[in-house]
């Protein structure tokens, strides 16, 4: 069965960052006048271009409009529950790292529901699972988690390490609703000398990860690269081609995309390819304008001054009072952070926010009855 990887594999990465490079102002202009309908791969590469740079306020505005009219003017909000640090790869970025010397945490079935306490008195109803990548807390360990907390929330996604088709398959009969699967970097140079041990290390497996979602059948996909490894143009085309080949091949499937940037960790500090808050801007706006449909998340790994101006521009989606940290919300709040967050407001104070900037924030944008999950709740009021 071919996968991503057949595709991955026809294009040079090189060779895609210098034809981005290569874009000129008409590209650009061509791009930009079809107004956001039936944009190809050619016109991302345009709107990802060094001549892009002058168009983004046009950009922006664009992306504004084509996000209100598809989404309206709403803001899921999420928040990541972090379950174990424990992981068996080496990778340079990551404060989870197997080769960093740092107490390991899993936490047990009280610990998981001392979260989820803090998490519903947040009012989140959309909850994001998070591990680190160890065959330790594997589908058994995921799957009592699902189980313990599906009465709990209405939405549950997992950001985990790759699994087989049969294991995503068992996963999402016990509810999960979507998986967030990043490449990290598409860039075949840069990707062993960031990965240098552990199953993560096998670039083709994970490439194909997508694929084995799709063929389960799992509601919501999400894609994205780790801003910082390589170079950041080529690296959001290879999103958008990846983007492109999923949709066309896992049609029934939704798709998000986020834009995650380098942030401190724990263990040595790498070089990091420049990423600024304008090209990530120019990212989102890019990828608003080549699909309407795909969903793109806006991470407390930045600012509150950058979120609060940059959440109009084609995001719809936002984590708010985020801990990287297994327990971090009750049982463990001194363990390690995966990552140091930067945007440090409470969800409550978010939400605050948005309400005052005339959008509306959405803690649940579906019901579990609706998969035969779990029986409603009496207080349950879906937001369209």
């Amino acid at each position: 069965m071919s996968t991503f990887v057949d595709t991955w594999k026809q294009h040079d990465f090189a060779a895609v960052g210098a034809r981005i490079a290569a874009a000129t102002e008409a590209d650009v202009r061509r791009a930009l006048g079809k107004q956001g309908r039936g944009l190809n791969l050619d016109d991302l590469a345009a709107l990802l271009s060094p001549a892009a740079a002058p168009f983004l306020e046009e950009m922006a505005a664009l992306s504004h409009r084509l996000t209100v009219e598809r989404f309206g003017r709403t803001m899921q909000l999420y928040a990541p529950m972090y379950l174990t640090n424990v992981c068996a790869n080496i990778c340079s970025y990551c404060g989870f790292s197997a080769q960093n010397r740092i107490p390991r945490k899993a936490l047990d079935d009280a610990e998981i529901s001392a979260e989820a306490d803090a998490l519903e008195k947040f009012g989140f109803d959309h909850v994001l699972l998070v591990t680190g990548e160890s065959s330790r807390y594997g589908l058994a360990y995921f799957q009592n988690a699902l189980r313990l907390l599906r009465p709990r929330f209405s939405n549950l996604s997992m950001e985990v390490q790759p699994l087989d088709a049969e294991e995503y398959a068992a996963l999402t009969a016990d509810g999960l609703s979507a998986v967030l699967v990043y490449q990290e970097t598409y860039d075949p140079i840069a990707y062993p000398k960031h990965h240098l041990k552990g199953p993560k290390a096998d670039m083709e497996y994970r490439l194909a990860t997508p694929d084995r979602l799709g063929t389960a059948g799992v509601k919501k996909i999400g894609l994205g690269a780790l801003y910082g490894l390589s170079d950041w143009r080529a690296e959001s085309w290879f999103v958008g081609l990846h983007l492109h080949y999923m949709e066309k091949h896992y049609w029934r499937t939704r798709y998000s995309i986020a834009f995650p940037r380098l942030r401190p960790h724990e263990g040595n500090e790498i070089p990091v390819t420049p990423f600024n808050e304008r090209d990530l801007i120019q990212t989102a706006c890019a990828f608003r304008l080549f699909s309407q449909e795909v969903e793109l998340s806006l991470s407390t790994r930045e600012s509150p001054h950058f979120r609060n101006n940059a959440f109009k521009l084609g995001f719809t989606s936002m984590s708010a009072g985020s801990k990287t940290n297994p327990g971090g919300y009750a049982s463990e709040p001194e363990s390690l952070e995966q990552f140091q967050i930067s945007d440090e407001r409470s969800p409550a104070e978010v939400a605050a926010f948005l309400k005052t900037n005339g959008y509306e924030a959405v803690w649940k944008d579906w019901d579990a009855t609706y998969d035969g999950q779990q029986t409603a709740r009496s207080n349950d009021v879906v937001h369209a």
